[in-house]
């Protein structure tokens, strides 16, 4: 059970990623980075969201798996 729960949140991490970096790569994005220096909240949420979802998940899963 909880591998089927790694994968799962593995799968949410890994969507919160690709949203991550189609945001990092908006116009609006690189204008806000080009005026202000840095990347708008947003983007950086999806971005740590999607890397801990992602360790979270793979960790979880693995952690679940029986090893014998």
């Amino acid at each position: 059970m909880k591998s089927v729960i790694g994968f799962a949140i593995l799968a949410i991490g890994v969507v919160l990623l690709y949203f991550g970096y189609q945001s990092w790569n908006a116009p609006v994005d690189q204008a806000v980075t080009a005026v202000t220096g840095s990347h708008t909240n947003n983007t950086v949420i999806y971005v740590i969201a999607g890397i801990a979802a992602v360790v979270g998940g793979l960790s979880l899963a693995m952690s679940g798996r029986n090893t014998v």
